[in-house]
């Protein structure tokens, strides 16, 4: 893929700004705010990528659990009994597989998989996935008690004063911290738990224990 431009990523906001509600738009240029400042901790050389994964995370999030489904049929994606009872999880699917045909700009496996594992993680997330996905959660537009206490978490350690390795220890701890807030919730509102989720958060305590 050819180097990502501020031109690009300025063309891809006005596209995305005319798709999605005002509600949605500033959520998402919200994480394309937080994930920069998690790219200047942890991968400066991934900015711009990351960037337009920001953008493009949520691209189907408004649509219909019906086009969500039929999105899903066209792109080849299995739709189980669970998934239609936890329709959240579609969007990140679709939203993955409607990159490379809608924007074929933005078609690079490193956008394309965090875009893709945005929402349940999965086992062994490389780090860019990571830091969409904690982006997602804990942007300054989230209110929730959740999303505050996590944001407050991974920032009240400072992580500008550490050195790399404890960078990335603190970014295990507050993945692992935030799929507990997740699976909580979930449990609380007798909702599935997606198997990809559970998973992530046991290769994170192996990762931790191993320590």
């Amino acid at each position: 893929m050819s180097t990502i431009t501020e031109e690009m990523l300025d063309r891809l906001r006005e596209d995305i700004l005319h798709k999605l509600s005002p509600k949605r738009f500033r959520h998402t240029v919200a994480v394309e705010e937080m994930v920069t400042r998690l790219c200047a901790l942890y991968c400066p050389e991934r900015t711009e990528q990351m960037r337009a994964a920001a953008l493009l995370h949520d691209i189907t999030k408004e649509l219909e659990n019906s086009q969500q489904e039929r999105l899903c049929h066209a792109y080849g994606l299995p739709v189980t009994p669970v998934d239609r009872i936890s329709p959240k999880t579609f969007h990140a699917r679709t939203a993955a597989k409607l990159i490379p045909v809608s924007y074929p700009d933005f078609d690079d496996p490193v956008i394309v998989s965090a875009v893709r594992w945005h929402t349940t993680g999965h086992a062994g997330m490389t780090l860019t996935e990571q830091l969409l996905y904690l982006a997602d959660y804990i942007d300054d537009s989230r209110t929730f008690q959740n999303c505050v206490i996590l944001r407050r978490y991974f920032f009240g350690a400072e992580p500008q004063k550490m050195t790399s390795e404890e960078r990335l220890a603190l970014l295990r701890e507050t993945m692992l911290l935030s799929y507990d807030m997740t699976i909580r919730d979930l449990l609380d509102e007798g909702k599935p738990i997606a198997e990809d989720t559970l998973q992530a958060r046991n290769n994170l305590l192996l990762e931790l224990a191993a320590q």
